[in-house]
């Protein structure tokens, strides 16, 4: 009398989280540092989102409205193109009325959201960061912001949390040092001032 074989699942079991989690203003979610799109339209809305070390997807009402594969860069946006906005419907938060909005604080401000905005592959990719930039003037107050966007800008970091750290540990308070001048290397074909004495 011979066993029948019992069969296995068709896929190896694989672990899964959830979490809930609000659409933010650039259409993107926060998985561990790093954002995936979901449809525009949800903007706002509270989503579901299952993730496993391979795979991110993201439901709405129990319908899964997006799925991308998992990625471990912190900080970066994988996005869909099918997500984006038509680009009439960006007039709420639009580069130029962010960019407005800084000007407001101070050039350097605006220079800094300028250079987040237009160093992002979609310009929506950095209206979180600016966001948040701006409303760290309501915390800290707009001189203290200018002056730690004047920082941030020196040492060329363009993000929120650069900003954030440095009016956190008050170092919008101390002078920008200038960059270094690197001494040429000394060559036959040079002359030194010497020479003309």
């Amino acid at each position: 009398m011979h066993q029948q074989a019992l069969a296995g699942p068709a896929a190896p079991y694989e672990f899964a989280q959830w979490k809930r989690a609000k659409v933010h203003v650039d259409y993107h979610v926060d998985v561990e540092g790093h954002y995936y799109s979901v449809p525009h339209t949800l903007v706002g809305r509270k989503v579901d989102l299952r993730y496993t070390v391979t795979t991110v997807e993201a439901f709405h009402q129990g319908q899964r409205v997006a799925s991308h594969p998992r990625v471990d860069l912190r900080g970066r946006h994988t996005t869909v193109e099918s997500h984006m906005p038509p680009h009439h419907r960006h007039a709420k938060w639009s580069p130029q009325r962010l960019i407005g909005w800084a000007e407001k604080t101070g050039a350097a401000t605006a220079q800094l959201v300028s250079a987040i905005l237009y160093s992002r592959r979609h310009v929506e990719q950095g209206y979180r960061s600016c966001l948040g930039i701006l409303r760290l003037g309501e915390r800290y107050g707009n001189s203290r912001l200018e002056a730690a966007c004047q920082r941030a800008l020196s040492i060329k970091v363009l993000s929120y949390r650069s900003v954030e750290s440095i009016l956190t540990h008050s170092l919008d308070a101390q002078p920008v040092l200038p960059e270094p001048v690197t001494p040429r290397p000394p060559h036959d074909n040079l002359r030194g001032p010497e020479y003309f004495h």
